[in-house]
């Protein structure tokens, strides 16, 4: 009896040390990082928490904050409404696997080559789009002035929502696939059993079918709410922040003052806020889920 427990350890210890190089230590290493004045080529200066204090009073952080919020706020509903919707029309559908197939191929693409092929088709002066617009549609045509490609290039808020349409078309499919996974494990006994209750197909929906899908709902609050809080790819290749930073997410702030003002320890502050704001919103969405 006094082996099992050792044994069952030494069995989860190739995953423990895996967690704890790649996981456990960059992290003790981005926290020490964090009380350094360091560019990356001096000399690091301990500064204690002067780092976290400059943070707080930086007028560039807090817009940044404010934007990945409103990023996050657009994002996180639209994709759990989206993946809801989309697998409910889906179920038992005859095409059912080539649609989910379809949705779920712009998650492997590269995320570069997808966020290029979004610029060259959807820029609002030379791309592909807007040249078959104004192929199709004559310049003296009333509908000329309408069929335009918003500039997102010069407008923030359509800056903003490219980024967001660009993360939903890349990670729909995963959220389809996931509700619609747990979908077809709900017996369907009890469903029939709401309907000989009289209830219509609809309440059957409200107070059987979605309760149910708490967990999966709840796993997709939870991962949507790390990807949306902790992109950067996407703003990166797509806009760079802009316009006049519209789109100037946490993640790529602290790629600008990491990597272009070379303030590594600064940036490495901002690091252990954002992870500790994503995993702070995550917990509480978690156990919002949980006791409803």
């Amino acid at each position: 009896m006094r082996w099992k427990p050792r044994t069952s350890w030494l069995g989860l210890g190739p995953a423990l040390a895996v967690m704890a190089v790649f996981g456990f230590y960059p992290f003790v290493e981005v926290v020490r990082f964090s009380t350094w004045d360091w560019s990356g080529l001096s000399a690091p200066t301990p500064v204690g928490l002067a780092n976290y204090r400059e943070l707080l009073a930086d007028p560039a952080f807090w817009h940044s904050l404010r934007v990945t919020l409103a990023f996050a706020l657009i994002t996180l509903p639209s994709f759990i409404l989206l993946s809801l919707v989309v697998a409910f029309a889906l179920e038992g559908q005859p095409y059912e696997r080539w649609v989910k197939g379809l949705l779920f191929l712009p998650g492997l693409v590269t995320l570069s080559a997808a966020a290029v092929s979004w610029y060259t088709l959807l820029s609002p002066e030379y791309g592909a789009l807007q040249t078959l617009l104004y192929t199709l549609v004559p310049e003296d045509s009333p509908l000329a002035a309408w069929l335009v490609v918003p500039a997102w290039d010069r407008e923030p808020i359509w800056a903003l929502l490219l980024v967001v349409a660009f993360t939903l078309w890349r990670y729909l499919g995963y959220g389809v696939l996931v509700v619609s996974a747990s979908l077809k494990g709900i017996p369907r006994s009890l469903l029939e059993a709401a309907w000989v209750d009289g209830a219509t197909p609809r309440q059957a929906v409200r107070y059987v079918t979605l309760p149910l899908l708490r967990p999966a709902v709840t796993f997709l609050l939870v991962v949507g709410t790390i990807l949306t809080l902790q992109s950067y790819v996407a703003v990166f290749l797509l806009t760079r922040g802009g316009p006049f930073g519209g789109t100037r997410v946490l993640g790529y702030f602290i790629y600008e003052v990491g990597f272009e003002q070379y303030r590594l320890g600064y940036a490495a502050a901002a690091t252990i806020v954002l992870l500790v704001l994503t995993l702070g919103l995550a917990y509480a969405q978690a156990r919002f889920m949980e006791e409803r």
